[in-house]
């Protein structure tokens, strides 16, 4: 049976990595708030490491802000777990880090 994040990604190779972790992420969670910011470029140290089946990869490391109705009643560590989850082909294929940032609407608008 095929994840939810291959059926939507499938590492289609016609998008770059930021538009198919979006397209996951939009798919999945339904975000009223999504912010995806590539800090690879930060990381060139690690350019020559191998990340998955790719030596050389880039695209490698992201900061996700997101706000989402489907992340009430989860945990901190189960909204990482999810998120993880879903871009688990990503992970699997040299994404090698995401900092991220996971909110409720609610917790959103109580930070505003």
């Amino acid at each position: 049976m095929t994840s939810l994040s291959e059926s939507v990604s499938g590492l289609e190779p016609n998008l770059t990595r930021a538009q198919r972790v979006r397209k996951v992420l939009q798919t999945a969670l339904f975000p009223t708030r999504l912010d995806l910011l590539d800090e690879s470029h930060r990381h060139a140290h690690h350019v020559e490491q191998t990340r998955g089946p790719h030596a050389g990869a880039t695209e490698t490391h992201f900061r996700l802000y997101i706000v989402s109705p489907v992340f009430e009643g989860m945990s901190r560590v189960a909204r990482s777990r999810k998120v993880h989850e879903l871009l688990e082909p990503e992970l699997a294929d040299g994404l090698h880090a995401l900092a991220l940032t996971l909110r409720t609407p609610a917790e959103e608008e109580a930070t505003a």
